[in-house]
């Protein structure tokens, strides 16, 4: 009488024997997967040149029911492989350049930022021509005297309406408003940002880069502030606009044209970005040499954030 043998698993190889029929199949298990809550937001624009702010980094959220930049529903969390093996890329952008007019340095986009297959694009930078050009389009926009910069759906809001004149300028867009237009000889605010409870505190980040002014111009152009959650404020007369807050993801503030007009300020860097991912501790994590983390609880809970770098981390 035959013998019943299985197929057996050594490993992930499986086996079985072709003698003493029937056998029956015994499957491999497939791998272990887990629930990742993410928060990814990349960095801020930089101030313009020319006096306008620089628009927000893209803001991506699935956790619990709080919203994406630019009004977008919360997005869905993805499932991890957790077997050890499969590595997953992560991105933290930097933030972009200010502008400096007189230096020829013209002001750049933040860096995207990067969980898996989410993807947040660097923030556009204010406008580097006070005179024709719009603001910087990016994950939110960057202002400008004229038309503000287009943010990424889902991610963030377009920079503000400039005034149409030279040194008009408008503010940077944030995730969670456009950046504010010029009016009545002030600069546009920068928009503002979104909060966020994923580390289990509310946390505002993403906000737009204020626009500079001067009392050059009877009546004065006054200078205008970030939007909250860390966007630099503008210059006024001979200041500098200042930088996002570092690893908010926000825009810098425009540069301001000095008392005499002889000179344009440096508009600010944008922010640096952000990426933190929730899910059930249990579950080791590897994380690549070349990324800047810290890793805390909540609950039952385990959240790291990731404040610079690109490598890759493991899951299992």
């Amino acid at each position: 009488m035959s013998t019943e043998k299985n197929f057996g698993v050594i490993g992930n190889v499986p086996t079985q024997s072709f003698l003493d029929l029937p056998r029956k199949y015994n499957p491999i298990q497939a791998p272990k997967k887990i629930t990742v809550s993410y928060l990814v937001i990349a960095g801020g624009g930089g101030g313009g040149e020319l006096t306008a702010g620089g628009g927000a980094g893209g803001y991506r959220n699935s956790y619990a029911s709080e919203t994406s930049g630019g009004g977008a529903s919360t997005e869905t969390p993805l499932l991890i492989i957790a077997d050890g093996n499969k590595s997953y890329t992560v991105s933290v952008g930097t933030g972009g350049t200010g502008g400096n007019y007189y230096t020829s340095a013209e002001a750049t986009n933040g860096g995207d930022s990067q969980f898996a297959s989410i993807i947040s694009i660097g923030g556009g930078h204010g406008t580097n021509d006070a005179h024709t050009n719009s603001g910087a389009a990016g994950g939110s926009g960057g202002g400008s005297s004229y038309t503000g910069g287009a943010g990424t759906t889902g991610q963030g809001f377009a920079g503000g309406t400039g005034g149409s004149a030279s040194y008009t300028p408008s503010g940077g867009g944030g995730a969670g408003s456009v950046g504010g237009n010029y009016s009545s000889n002030t600069a546009g605010a920068g928009g503002n940002g979104l909060a966020s409870t994923i580390t289990g505190s509310s946390v505002t980040r993403a906000g737009g880069g204020g626009s500079g002014g001067s009392s050059y111009w009877t009546p004065d152009r006054i200078q205008s502030n970030g939007g909250s959650g860390g966007g630099g404020n503008g210059g006024y007369n001979n200041a500098d606009g200042s930088a996002g807050t570092a690893n908010t993801g926000s825009g810098g503030g425009g540069g301001g044209l000095t008392s005499d007009g002889s000179t344009v300020k440096a508009g600010g860097n944008g922010g640096s970005g952000i990426v933190i991912i929730r899910f059930e501790t249990g579950t080791p994590i590897s994380i690549g040499g070349s990324l800047t983390s810290a890793t805390t609880t909540d609950g039952t809970d385990t959240i790291v954030s990731f404040t610079a770098g690109t490598d890759s981390v493991v899951f299992g």
